[in-house]
């Protein structure tokens, strides 16, 4: 199974992962992707634990892009969610790329375990951490793709001296913690400063047909908001309720697909 821009194979795959000689960009991440395409990521936050493994199936074989992990400690933020093992988990039943979201105090002592267990892309709050760019050149030493996240009241502006060593962006259209909170709509705004704060910039290491910098969002999208926020230059969209949370989540993934083309 494959969903559009494919990742590393899993642990009886053929292909490299974090520490078999993958350097940033390679072997993570979609491949295929045309430059503007919008990339769709399911939250496993709000999947049915019992149905894990039918109901990633539904939304790759529906065309799910990546699968997003948000992992919770309970001192960030409220709630205690995922350890390395979901990603493991993840990884023994899919080939599509992790974009792990840590939501965690000291995220450098939690990195090496999540690229270790199969992560592709891994992401960390510039909040939570006293040296980003110092963690972000580790990531990518561990053959994974490096990004940082901004809550809701944090300027781009903060992005500046670690462009060079990004690869990801999450804006949370929401404050972090909790899921199904209403969308944020300054998002929209934030989305378009990130834009331009990145254009152009970024490290080496961006995949062929994608952006330097991926820009993504996180909480709170759904088919009422996806097509201003790729407007705004949003180029991967993070959906929990409106994808797992669904009856059919493949079916809710297409419609949210369809809502990025008006009149589709």
């Amino acid at each position: 199974m494959t969903g559009r821009g494919s990742g590393p194979d899993g642990p009886e795959g053929a292909g490299a992962g974090p520490g078999e000689g993958a350097g940033p960009g390679e072997g993570v991440g979609p491949g295929e992707g045309a430059r503007g395409e919008v990339l769709i990521a399911p939250s496993v936050l709000s999947c049915d634990p019992l149905e894990l493994g039918a109901r990633v199936s539904e939304v790759e074989t529906a065309g799910a892009d990546w699968l997003h992990v948000d992992v919770m400690d309970g001192h960030f933020v409220p709630a205690i969610t995922f350890g390395p093992w979901m990603v493991e988990t993840l990884r023994r039943v899919t080939s599509l790329p992790l974009d792990v979201h840590l939501m965690v105090e000291e995220p450098e002592k939690w990195v090496e375990a999540f690229a270790a267990a199969g992560a592709s892309y891994v992401s960390f709050h510039v909040e939570a951490c006293r040296h980003p760019g110092r963690l972000l050149r580790h990531l990518r030493s561990l053959g994974v793709k490096a990004g940082v996240a901004l809550n809701p009241a944090t300027p781009p502006a903060l992005l500046e001296y670690l462009l060079p060593d990004l690869d990801l962006v999450v804006v949370m259209g929401v404050d972090p913690g909790l899921a199904g909170q209403p969308f944020l709509p300054p998002t929209i705004t934030k989305v378009g400063e990130v834009r331009r704060l990145v254009a152009g910039r970024g490290g080496p290491g961006a995949l062929p047909g994608r952006p330097a910098v991926e820009i993504e969002v996180d909480g709170g999208v759904g088919p009422e908001n996806a097509s201003s926020l790729a407007a705004a230059g949003a180029s991967v969209l993070v959906a929990g309720k409106n994808v797992f949370g669904q009856p059919d989540p493949g079916e809710a993934l297409t419609r949210l697909r369809r809502s990025l083309k008006p009149g589709s």
